[in-house]
């Protein structure tokens, strides 16, 4: 089972749990093994299929069910108000998990708040410190640089199969999730709007520019990113400041969940390695120890830049460089990590042999960085 089931199996003890995360990236997977493994006996429902749909609604399920598993429910458009009545009447009975392809946190349609009524855990395709057994991570690195972190093409690791894969996964979410939780009606711009990100990967992203090369307006390009964002596809840096207000005035970073995703040269897929590695450390901290994290980047008008500004309750705790071959030292990455007088500041190149110090940076490996992950957190 994937690195969050023996703790969403112990807030099951305790509460509903939500499992969000990108389609396709192993929900239905992980909840049936939890069914499998940790009940006695238990029911799984799917959305999607008409035969489930209507039970769901209907609420047939034996009281000798354990566990209740309802997925994509999401796409019930008063499935807060329903999962709310089912949970306050039987919640002493039943353990509920409820997994989606969106962000579950943010699609409140129809009903009360549950607040207090749930934990949410956020589910991650495979990356360098979550390795199937069998899989060396020196290989595990070659396969996520070539074919991503999802799965099926990780597991295949086909460079063809896993383009057949991601064209037909980007046009499910697109043409089905979105129609299904968004109100868009040019998803084929939208299609068009998802590869100019894919293109701009390490670079700023100046919607205003993306907006006027799609002759969409710019208002429209930021809800189309917050769209993507809410379907587990991108998410977006801004810059680190102690002006809030200021920085997200500045041009944000788009990274993908899946390196994978990414169209662009081998220091481009890097860094987002890099990027959805760190997202999903910081995601199972806050899900793990409620602690409110944040992953930003850090320039200024010099043009010093630092990658990746990893903060936790709003103070920094590690300062982090990504580099595809170049094992000198940082300038900037140095000038901040004294400047600012960090806890951590370290490099990552992925060529590099062996790890070694400078000053208060730590240049080391992927392999290295992400190793023992997450038990040493």
């Amino acid at each position: 089972m994937r690195y969050i089931a023996p703790y969403v199996i112990e807030d099951l003890k305790k509460k509903m749990v939500f499992v969000g995360g990108p389609r396709q990236v192993g929900k239905t997977t992980l909840a049936r093994a939890i069914l499998s493994s940790a009940f006695e006996a238990g029911r799984y429902f799917n959305w999607d299929y008409d035969e489930d749909r209507r039970d769901l609604l209907d609420k047939k399920w034996s009281a000798q069910d354990k566990l209740l598993v309802f997925d994509e429910l999401h796409k019930y458009p008063r499935w807060k108000s329903w999962i709310k009545g089912v949970y306050d009447i039987q919640h002493e009975r039943h353990a509920m998990l409820v997994t989606g392809s969106a962000r579950l946190d943010v699609y409140r349609r129809g009903g009360d708040s549950l607040m207090g009524r749930y934990h949410y855990w956020r589910l991650h395709p495979f990356t360098l410190d979550d390795v199937p057994p069998g899989i060396a991570p020196e290989d595990a690195l070659k396969r996520l640089m070539t074919v991503g972190g999802f799965p099926e093409p990780f597991l295949e690791f086909d460079e063809r199969s896993s383009r057949r894969w991601r064209r037909e996964r980007f046009d499910r979410v697109l043409r089905e999730d979105v129609r299904d939780l968004e109100f868009i009606r040019n998803i084929q711009l939208l299609d068009l709007f998802l590869q100019a990100l894919r293109r701009r990967v390490g670079s700023f992203t100046v919607l205003s520019n993306l907006a006027q090369d799609l002759e969409i307006s710019p208002k429209t390009a930021k809800a189309w990113l917050q769209v993507l964002e809410r379907m587990y596809l991108v998410f977006t840096l801004y810059p680190y400041s102690r002006n809030l207000p200021r920085a997200v005035l500045k041009p944000p970073k788009v990274y993908f969940f899946d390196v994978g995703d990414v169209e662009g040269d081998e220091g481009a897929r890097f860094e987002n390695l890099v990027a959805a590695g760190l997202l999903k450390r910081i995601h199972f901290l806050e899900d793990r120890d409620g602690h409110r994290y944040e992953l930003r980047y850090l320039r200024d008008k010099e043009g010093r830049e630092v990658d990746f500004v990893v903060l936790k309750e709003g103070a920094i705790e590690e300062l982090v460089e990504a580099k595809y071959s170049d094992e000198s030292p940082s300038r900037s990455l140095s000038y901040y990590a004294d400047r600012l007088r960090v806890p951590r500041a370290t490099q990552i190149v992925a060529t590099l042999r062996h790890p070694f110090d400078r000053g208060r940076l730590r240049v080391t490996t992927p392999l290295s960085y992400f190793s023992g992950w997450p038990a040493r957190s």
